[in-house]
């Protein structure tokens, strides 16, 4: 749900806490009403944007945000990322002029180390996912973090599917992906799969880790074995092409029986015992029966 914005006549500086989910621009006293839903990262708000044109526009009639909170003294001037939680706390001493404040940096830089925060991984028919991720139909994955980058992945699916990797070979930095189309591909040794991006968007950073060791992803698919972190281009629209929850889980047992089916079709073998976990080379154990080529397009470029 949208909350539209309305306008103060007079601006003036007020006390607030920091467990609300008001915008920046009413936490200073400017607006009525407006609810963040951008995660406090104004860098990135489309509202925040319009505000600032609007400031351009009535420069006389409309301050900006930063102007009124820099007026604050010192231990009152709370860091916009106590807003969320994400610090539990820490003072301004950039006046608010985040995209030159190495602290900001660093916690960016920090998010995109690493996956924060715990993760729920559960068996589907085998399989693991993970809960609150988003799933492309070639199994890769996407999580939403903070400010609305994506952090993505191959699923453990995929990972079974190719068995040993021995290479994965990822976009530079900078450049970018398109939904649905190849984004990085996973080598076993002279044979090579290419894993369809979940996003479109620009590659702002990359897993070395699982560049440098490859089994890392196969082992901890959803966290440790992460691979790009991405700045979308639409990602509302993205998200909706793409299997969430429910929907997801439907979809990989699906996957899991066409897989079940064509294993025991050709190698008249199948992947485990009921209710048991599935082997870790799907690929090494029916190679002689179903090739390469018919496994990754079967599954890994729909």
């Amino acid at each position: 749900m949208k909350h539209q914005a309305s306008f103060k006549t007079e601006p003036e500086v007020r006390a607030f806490s920091i467990n609300e989910n008001q915008c920046i621009w009413m936490k200073a006293g400017i607006i009525n009403f407006k609810l963040c839903e951008n995660a406090y990262d104004c860098l990135s708000c489309g509202f925040d944007k319009a505000m600032l044109g609007n400031v351009e526009r009535n420069p006389e009639q409309i301050v900006t945000w930063d102007r009124i909170l820099e007026k604050r003294p010192y231990n009152e001037k709370e860091c916009r990322h106590m807003f969320t939680g994400r610090v539990p706390y820490h003072l301004c001493s950039s006046s608010y002029r985040c995209h030159n404040c190495e602290f900001d940096q660093a916690l960016d830089e920090m998010d995109l180390a690493e996956v924060k925060g715990s993760v729920t991984v559960r068996k589907i028919a085998g399989f693991q996912a993970a809960d609150a991720y988003y799933y492309h139909r070639g199994h890769s994955w996407a999580r939403v973090e903070h400010g609305g980058l994506v952090r993505i992945g191959v699923d453990d699916f995929a990972l079974r599917l190719i068995g040993h990797a021995t290479h994965i070979e990822l976009p530079r930095l900078g450049s970018h992906l398109e939904q649905t189309e190849a984004g990085w591909s996973v080598m076993r040794d002279e044979k090579t799969a290419q894993i369809l991006s979940p996003i479109s968007g620009v590659v702002l950073s990359a897993n070395h880790t699982a560049i440098n060791h490859p089994d890392s992803a196969k082992r901890d698919p959803y966290s440790k074995g992460w691979l790009l972190v991405v700045e979308p281009d639409n990602l509302t629209q993205n998200l909706k092409n793409l299997l969430f929850e429910d929907e997801a889980d439907a979809w990989l047992k699906t996957e899991a029986n066409r897989l079940e089916a064509m294993v025991m079709s050709g190698h008249g073998l199948p992947l485990a015992a009921t209710g048991g976990e599935i082997v870790g080379d799907i690929y090494g154990n029916v190679s002689n029966k179903i090739g390469w080529d018919e496994l990754v397009h079967e599954f890994l470029l729909t």
